[in-house]
């Protein structure tokens, strides 16, 4: 099956070229979505259909309908940026789908600000909070967010001005490409008020007067960033562990006994791209996990509540796991058998028990068994002393990859 994937122009079909029109008119079946396919004229006999929704699960069984017939597929400017032409080369591979691209909005938000596309950072918005931001928000940076609607960039001033950059500049880029374009500035403080086009990009340069207003990607968030019961991973020993977990783009991380859901949050916010399924026993703490997800901008973390080792095999198999609390052996050996070559494992153990647990595994397994003592400064009567936190026993295992051999793990 060869899929062509024509980019449309805001300005719909008057902006194509001749060689794109041919392809659309003579295709069988035209695909995309309602307002794609609104935009060209129609054709006797052929054949329209909308994606279905949720697109990735059910896009196989839909593309396999349409397997012997020349399908063409419709997108906004550029099918490889934040579209739909990127979903379908991963689903298909690159020698079955012909992406013929129009000027992206991207390029031409970058255009109408003047920034060279080297200088700022691209984050498509699906929520209706537009949390996506909060996890690039840094002085200096430059953002270009893709809206999801019309209330976007109210929504991202508001994400701002609670992050501590109210003093950012926001422009609303309206109808990018066509005539009805619109521009509008504001300081993310003040809000954006009035109407704005249901198609927008909302363009932010960050600034703020508060030091401490930084999402820095780097796992170790301060503690109190999250909202907890005491179940959480501290942030040495959390550093520690996403070390040696290595998050990477478009990988899956499963997080077991989530309790906060911290390590399962700052594998999604150092990669953009990276999933994590965070698993956690309690029904409170795992409203908790999402709330917290929602705050620190990574409202896609799927949350399920409950731990039992025989309630993982139907989820997708991980490329990391994460055990933070009620690891056993019958979990472990789950694990161990659910997650991919070369995936990496890491357990913490407060108790004696598991830590007797861990080093039968780390002897019979192999890996890296380490001891975490943290000691923070505190009062202690008129004076100050160290304040020794509960030690943990970390194991770390990087498992055989597809040919049998073990990799090391870098973080060693």
């Amino acid at each position: 099956m060869v899929v062509d994937v024509v980019g449309l122009p805001a300005v719909g079909w008057s902006g194509l070229g001749e060689a794109e029109r041919d392809l659309v008119t003579s295709a069988e079946v035209l695909l995309g979505a309602p307002r794609h396919l609104g935009l060209v004229p129609e054709v006797e006999g052929q054949e329209r259909h909308a994606w279905p929704s949720p697109l990735r699960p059910q896009l196989p069984g839909f593309l396999d309908a349409y397997s012997d017939r020349r399908v063409v597929a419709l997108a906004s400017g550029d099918p490889l940026v934040a579209g739909i032409g990127s979903t379908l080369v991963d689903l298909l591979g690159t020698d079955a789908v012909r992406v013929h691209p129009a000027v992206s909005s991207v390029a031409l938000a970058g255009a109408r600000m003047g920034w060279d596309a080297a200088t700022f950072d691209v984050v498509r918005i699906a929520s209706e909070g537009a949390q996506e931001v909060r996890p690039l928000l840094a002085p200096g940076r430059r953002l270009v967010a893709l809206s999801r609607d019309a209330g976007t960039p109210a929504a991202i001033a508001g994400v701002l001005g609670e992050a501590g950059f109210g003093l950012s500049v926001v422009t609303v880029l309206g109808d990018l490409g066509t005539p009805a374009e619109t521009r509008r500035e504001s300081l993310a403080a003040t809000g954006v008020d009035g109407e704005v086009p249901a198609l927008n990009v909302v363009c932010v340069a960050c600034a703020t007067d508060q030091p401490e207003a930084d999402g820095s990607p780097v796992p170790g968030l301060p503690d109190d960033a999250y909202e907890n019961d005491g179940q959480l991973s501290k942030r040495v020993v959390r550093a520690a562990a996403l070390a040696h977990l290595r998050p990477s783009g478009d990988e899956l991380l499963w997080d077991l006994g989530a309790g906060a859901g911290s390590v399962a949050i700052e594998w999604c916010r150092a990669v953009r791209g990276s999933r994590a399924i965070a698993v956690e026993r309690d029904g409170e703490r795992a409203a908790r996990i999402t709330r917290n997800a929602r705050h620190l901008g990574v409202p896609g973390l799927q949350v399920i509540s409950g731990v039992n080792a025989d309630a993982l095999t139907w989820l997708p198999a991980p490329d990391a796991v994460f055990v933070g609390g009620g690891a056993d052996t019958n979990l472990l050996h789950t694990v161990l058998s659910m997650i991919k070559p070369g995936g990496r494992l890491v357990v913490h153990a407060v108790t004696v028990e598991t830590e007797t647990l861990l080093l039968d595994l780390h002897a019979s397994l192999g890996g890296e068994l380490a001891r975490l003592s943290v000691e923070s400064l505190g009062p202690l009567g008129r004076f100050r002393g160290w304040v020794p936190a509960r030690p943990v026993v970390q194991w770390s295992l990087v498992t055989p990859s597809a040919d049998g051999t073990r990799q090391e793990d870098p973080a060693r």
